[in-house]
C-alpha cells in the first residue's frame, strides 16, 4: 500500500532534520571550522572589559517545572546581589499554568538589585531551547549574559563572587568550575514536591549536594560576554536551530554554541552554584513506561559516572 503524500513528505522532513542535526553535531566537534558559520564573532580586543558594578542577565526556560522555578527564583530573593544588578530573564508559555501564576507570584516581589523579566512565548518556540537563547542575547544590554536551566540556583556569595570574578574580562564564554548536585532524584521525592501554594521564597535543604568539578560550559554553565551576544546571538548563525519545533528539544545547540565562539569556557571559582538532578524528564512527550524506561538508563549512566569520577 502506498503512503499517502502528506505522510510521505513528513518522512522526508524527518530524515532531513536528522541528517541536518547529524551534520551540526559532527560539524560542532572540530570537523568544520566555525568562522564558515560564524562571522560575526567580535575579537577580544573589540569586547568591552567591564570594571565597577556590572549588569548580568540570566536567562533561564520553564516548561511544566515550576517545582523546579520556585527554588531558582527563590535562591536570588533569598541571596540579592550586592555588587551587581541581575535581570532576571524566563521564557515561558501561558498555556503552562503552573508556571504562569508562580512567575505573577514573583512578580510582587521587590527584590534590591534583581529585575524580573518574564517572557512568554507559544510552544513552539518554547521547545527549542535555543530561540528564546538567541533572542535575549541579540536584545540584552547587559555586561554578561548567564545561559541556564530553571533547575540551577544561585545560593549564598554566587553573584557577588561572580561580579569579582568577571572584572575586566574579555572573554566569549567562562563558567563555574564547580557546581554542587543532588543525585538523580525520583519523582516521588520531597525536593520535587515542594508546596507551591506555599509563601515565597522558598529555602531548601542542600545537605544532600555533593561537589562536581566541570570542564566546559555546558548547558545551564554558559556565562557569556555582552558583546558576543549582541554580535552572535545563540546559534543565530544556525537556522536549524531556529525553528519551532512540536515538542521538547534536547539542547544539542550548546554544544554548538561553544563551537561557533571557538571557545570551551574559561573555569571561574565561583561559590554557590546548586543544580537539582532528577531522573525523570517530564517535558517530553511519550508514556510513562517510556519516562521510567529513560530514567532509569540516566540514573545507570550517571552512577557510572560517579564510579570513574567523572
Amino acid at each position: 500500500m502506498k503512503k499517502p503524500l502528506q505522510d510521505i513528505n513528513r518522512d522526508a522532513d524527518n530524515w532531513h532534520d536528522r541528517a541536518t542535526l547529524l551534520f551540526l553535531k559532527l560539524a560542532a566537534s572540530g570537523l568544520v571550522p566555525p568562522h564558515w558559520f560564524e562571522k560575526n564573532l567580535p575579537p577580544p580586543g573589540q569586547r568591552a572589559a567591564r570594571h565597577g558594578h556590572l549588569q548580568l542577565e540570566i536567562v533561564s526556560h520553564c516548561w511544566q517545572y515550576p517545582h523546579f522555578l520556585v527554588y531558582q527564583l527563590s535562591s536570588l530573593v533569598r541571596n540579592p546581589p550586592q555588587q551587581l544588578t541581575v535581570t532576571m530573564t524566563v521564557y515561558y508559555c501561558p498555556d503552562d499554568s503552573g508556571t504562569s501564576q508562580l512567575l505573577q507570584r514573583f512578580s510582587a516581589l521587590d527584590v534590591a538589585g534583581v529585575q524580573w523579566n518574564w517572557q512568554p512565548l507559544p510552544k513552539e518556540l518554547l521547545f527549542r531551547r535555543a530561540i528564546g537563547r538567541n533572542r535575549a542575547a541579540l536584545a540584552s544590554t547587559a555586561d554578561w549574559l548567564w545561559f541556564t536551566d530553571c533547575d540551577l540556583l544561585f545560593q549564598a556569595g554566587c553573584l557577588d563572587a561572580l561580579a569579582a570574578a568577571l572584572q575586566g574580562r574579555q572573554e566569549a564564554l567562562v563558567f563555574p568550575a564547580v557546581e554542587r548536585c543532588t543525585s538523580l532524584l525520583p519523582d516521588e521525592n520531597p525536593l520535587l514536591n515542594p508546596d507551591l501554594a506555599a509563601s515565597i521564597p522558598l529555602d531548601i535543604d542542600v545537605s544532600g549536594f555533593t561537589e562536581s568539578k566541570r570542564s566546559r560550559a555546558t548547558g545551564p554553565l554558559q556565562i557569556t560576554h555582552g558583546d558576543v551576544a549582541r554580535a552572535c546571538g545563540y546559534c543565530n548563525a544556525l537556522a536549524f536551530y531556529q525553528r519551532p519545533a512540536a515538542a521538547w528539544r534536547k539542547s544539542h545547540e550548546d554544544r554548538a554554541f561553544r563551537w561557533l565562539l571557538q571557545s570551551q569556557g574559561v573555569p571561574l571559582d565561583i561559590p554557590g552554584v546548586y543544580r537539582i538532578r532528577h531522573a525523570s524528564k517530564g517535558r517530553y512527550t511519550g508514556s510513562r513506561f517510556m519516562s521510567r524506561v529513560r530514567g532509569g538508563l540516566r540514573q545507570l549512566v550517571s552512577r557510572i559516572r560517579e564510579s570513574f569520577g567523572a
